[in-house]
């Protein structure tokens, strides 16, 4: 059996192809302004790079912010449900799941066969997203994938209070006017979004082994703002931001 997963995020779109329950490949490209261009083009690039045909794949799902744009999919289902399928797939020990996206953030405790036992999650704030950190790195003009090496510097983490992006970013430029260092002011904003995340998990009760998915669990600065405010170790796997994706096509395995 052939599956396609695709995680259409309002940042990025992943797909996961698997043969037999077995990753094949996985891509990523920028979502941009259409999410059912964005859904089409991967799932066609997906197809090229593995030299499957359109006939050859028993079933697609789609998942993410944009998952109804992909009119091709068999089934759209929720990311919460996608993402604890796809870090049970990668580590079947996880038991808590912190996935933070471009658009909203979500904790995710599942049992032991990866099912989703209960769930938090922000979506009605930019505020410790994905998008977030976009804006901060916009007034700092640094390169956002330097974020997480800049806060491991950090002598002295600034202090971001506000709990609104705009708001925020106003800090952010104030500490730069007063002369703070870059590096103190990204670990403040490191710490600020564990703030927020962890609040929201507090909600649940996460148990370890702990996993982040998403693209934000490439920044180093954050899973360590996580560990320290959660107490927990978190595991990051390299494929931490196509979790989403693996997991639709994990479940499209079940859909014929």
């Amino acid at each position: 059996m052939i599956t396609v997963g695709i995680d259409i995020g309002s940042i990025t779109t992943k797909a996961a192809i698997l043969k037999n329950g077995k990753l094949i490949l996985e891509q990523i490209i920028m979502t941009g302004y259409n999410a059912e261009k964005a859904a089409s083009n991967i799932f066609k690039k997906i197809l090229s790079d593995t030299s499957f045909d359109p006939i050859q794949i028993n079933a697609v799902v789609a998942t993410g912010y944009g998952r109804k744009s992909a009119s091709f999919a068999d089934r759209a289902v929720t990311e919460i449900t996608c993402h604890a399928a796809g870090a049970h797939f990668i580590n079947p020990a996880v038991r808590s799941v912190i996935d933070i996206g471009g658009q909203d953030s979500k904790a995710i405790v599942i049992d032991e066969n990866g099912t989703v036992k209960d769930f938090a999650m922000n979506d009605k704030c930019a505020a410790g997203t994905g998008r977030f950190l976009e804006v901060m790195a916009r007034a700092l003009e640094i390169n956002l994938n330097d974020f997480g090496e800049f806060s491991l510097q950090a002598e002295n983490p600034a202090k971001i209070s506000s709990l609104c992006t705009v708001f925020a970013e106003s800090e952010v430029i104030s500490l730069i006017s007063l002369g703070e260092k870059r590096k103190n002011i990204i670990a403040g904003i490191h710490e600020s979004i564990s703030s927020r995340v962890m609040a929201m998990a507090g909600r649940i009760s996460i148990t370890a082994p702990v996993m982040m998915t998403g693209g934000v669990a490439m920044n180093i600065g954050v899973v360590r703002a996580l560990e320290e405010k959660s107490g927990k170790k978190i595991e990051v796997s390299e494929k931490a931001q196509v979790a989403g994706a693996i997991g639709a096509a994990i479940i499209a395995a079940t859909e014929k």
